[in-house]
């Protein structure tokens, strides 16, 4: 997905619309789930038989208004780039017109799925502070019109930084810098981090969906229990141990096969670039996703380091932006998969400061109470309960340790800390995460304190910044009262004489 050699100029042109195929890509986008509708029909008609015309019938029709839909859609939808600005138009009955302003636009990103892929055509995502998905999003224009359109924008968002009056503290993009490689991942280092995503929940969809297509068949489900029950009788002086055994370990390679095929689907040819003052990465083997990350957005650093691959030396880069991203957390991996000799010098690149463990405090050894009652008390009480009308539910207590164990080093892993010149936070037991946040960053310092947290005086210290959402923020969770109200006051202090000195470059 390389940018090709296109004009760039700022238009002054008429607004334009999508690219025509567009109606069809998302007619055949949307007709697989179109006819998920169908057993109803071939139901409902069981005994009588659906004659095959009416059947081509119904799929025609269901295909006709898919298309009768698109092309509505594609009709009043516009976008229009204006000196200074971005507008996009749409609505039949309900018209809405968007301007964005050019200095609002905090990347633009380009994604192409697979159909689109076939059809050389990309969605290009503008992306704002705002964090709404689908405040600029073009789905779906050529790929030729998606490049100029990301270098047009990045042109006039440069022009506007110039021309800021309140004069920005930050050095004005080139759009036209030479990118240099980063980071990259070859095929043995996806193999390795596939391994390391063992999943077994696309075997579970594949059971979901064998038993979807069950019920929406009317297949004869007391034949195959009659079937199975018999199975079942033949198969049962050979369920021993070794039996187990090899089914346990089946279902291991399974979740293996599943975590990479999952990993190389998403990460192929994951490459992080960097051109100025922007980052640049692209991933995807059948969706192809290219992701353009400015400097000054970034918000927070990042590093996390799974159960088994971080006690391996394994951690992921991730970086929070004023836009978002896709991902549910709304961050950007800038390096999904990397040695801490990798993952440094891309963390000095963006300009955050380093992770600095040395100087981290614990909180409250209230903390393990949560945990306790969270992770084992309650469960083991649903457990109870549910074991009254069932008694396999009494083999879940059986797993109970684990979450305890988990409850008892929570205080162990989750330490803070007010460094030179960002607040840098740590936690997690099987998943490790070391948050790093410039002063200058926060927006937000709340304290928070529950029912039980009054009762044993302690409180939580929730630390947001700009476009952060989704779960695993650099929360303090569990510090003494006192603690928390000295930890508050001197980080809005170190922030009050960030915003007043010089801000870093």
């Amino acid at each position: 997905m390389s940018a090709p050699d296109i004009p760039t100029d700022a238009e002054a042109l008429p607004p334009r619309r999508l690219d025509p195929r567009t109606i069809l890509v998302r007619g055949l986008q949307s007709f697989p789930s179109a006819i998920l509708g169908i057993p109803v029909f071939l139901a409902w008609s069981r005994g009588e038989g659906l004659p095959l015309g009416a059947l081509l019938g119904v799929m025609g029709l269901l295909l006709g208004i898919l298309l009768l839909t698109g092309w509505l859609r594609w009709r009043t939808f516009t976008y229009q780039i204006l000196p200074g600005q971005l507008v996009i138009a749409r609505g039949l009955f309900n018209r809405t017109r968007r301007s964005i302003p050019a200095e609002r636009i905090q990347d633009v990103s380009i994604k192409q799925g697979l159909v689109s892929r076939l059809f050389g055509l990309a969605e290009v995502r503008i992306e704002t502070g705002g964090g709404a998905a689908d405040e600029g999003r073009l789905d779906s224009v050529s790929l030729p019109e998606a490049h100029r359109l990301r270098a047009v924008l990045r042109g006039i968002r440069a022009e506007a930084q110039v021309g800021d009056p309140d004069g920005r503290d930050e050095a004005v993009e080139a759009p036209d810098a030479a990118e240099t490689v980063l980071f990259r991942m070859g095929l043995p280092r996806l193999l390795a981090f596939g391994m390391f995503n063992f999943s077994l929940v696309w075997i579970a969809a594949i059971f979901g969906v064998l038993q979807y297509a069950d019920q929406a068949l009317s297949f004869d489900r007391e034949r195959w229990l009659e079937l199975a029950g018999r199975a079942e009788r033949e198969l049962q002086p050979w369920l021993n141990a070794p039996v187990f055994l090899a089914v346990a370990g089946a279902a291991v390679v399974l979740g293996l096969a599943a975590g990479i095929v999952r990993t190389v689907l998403t990460y192929h040819g994951f490459t992080l670039t960097q051109a100025g003052e922007r980052f640049r990465y692209g991933r995807g083997l059948l969706t192809r996703t290219e992701v353009v990350v400015a400097r000054r957005q970034i918000q927070l650093g990042l590093v996390e380091r799974g159960t088994v691959s971080g006690r391996l030396g394994w951690g992921a880069l991730k970086v929070q932006t004023l836009g978002g991203s896709d991902e549910a957390s709304g961050r950007q991996e800038l390096a999904p998969f990397a040695r801490p000799h990798e993952i440094a010098p891309i963390l000095a690149l963006t300009g955050l400061p380093p992770f600095e463990p040395a100087g981290l405090r614990p909180v409250s050894p209230w903390h393990a109470l949560g945990g306790l009652i969270g992770f084992v008390l309650v469960p083991a009480a649903m457990l109870a309960v549910a074991s009254a009308f069932s008694p396999w539910a009494g083999f879940g207590l059986l797993l109970l340790p684990l979450p305890l164990a988990i409850a008892l080093l929570r205080r162990r892993f989750h330490k803070h800390a007010l460094a030179d010149t960002s607040v840098q936070v740590t936690r997690g037991v099987m998943t490790r995460r070391d948050w790093t946040v410039p002063y200058g960053n926060v927006q937000a310092v709340t304290v928070r304190r529950g029912p039980l947290q009054r009762l044993v005086g302690i409180a939580t210290v929730r630390i947001d910044t700009a476009g952060a959402r989704g779960l695993h923020r650099p929360h303090v969770h569990d510090l003494d009262l006192a603690v928390a109200e000295a930890f508050v006051g001197d980080l809005v202090a170190r922030v009050e004489a960030r915003d007043a000195g010089p801000r870093l470059g």
